[in-house]
């Protein structure tokens, strides 16, 4: 058989198995504790001025 050339009974396994609904899986959700901080204190040009160091090299 060639490359990506499958049978008749091939082709029904991929159609029952793309067929199939998994609904085995955990409908809770996940609750996550903590924090999260952004560090925005570098100007526009002060980043561009890096991006075009860091090209440079």
């Amino acid at each position: 058989m060639s490359m990506g050339a499958y049978d008749e009974d091939e082709h029904e396994r991929r159609e029952q198995q793309a067929s199939r609904v998994d609904a085995d899986f955990d409908d809770e959700r996940t609750i996550y504790h903590g924090e999260v901080e952004y560090d925005a204190g570098d100007s526009t040009d002060e980043l561009l001025s890096k991006f075009e160091e860091i090209k440079s090299n």
